[in-house]
């Protein structure tokens, strides 16, 4: 991994639905959209419904999350989430 990327990994009760390098995530968080980049503060959230978004070398994916929580710490960023619309 590069210091241009971080580490996303995303847990549903079914099981990992990603889990690789990402130059960005964003999340809603339950007090609001956020971004998370690389070298972002440690963090730790609620996530409301809505997306979950990443890049990966400019092209973008999604997934729908109905609620969840979220961790950021030395560059590995944790969605636990539930997912669906």
């Amino acid at each position: 991994m590069t210091f241009n990327q971080l580490t996303l990994k995303i847990l549903t009760p079914e099981g990992t639905a990603f889990e690789g390098p990402v130059a960005a995530v964003y999340l809603p968080g339950s007090m609001g959209n956020f971004e998370v980049l690389p070298g972002h503060a440690p963090i730790v959230s609620s996530l409301a419904k809505g997306e979950v978004r990443w890049r990966v070398d400019g092209s973008e994916s999604a997934l729908a999350v109905k609620g969840g929580a979220v961790m950021l710490k030395d560059n590995i960023l944790t969605v636990c989430a539930q997912v669906g619309s």
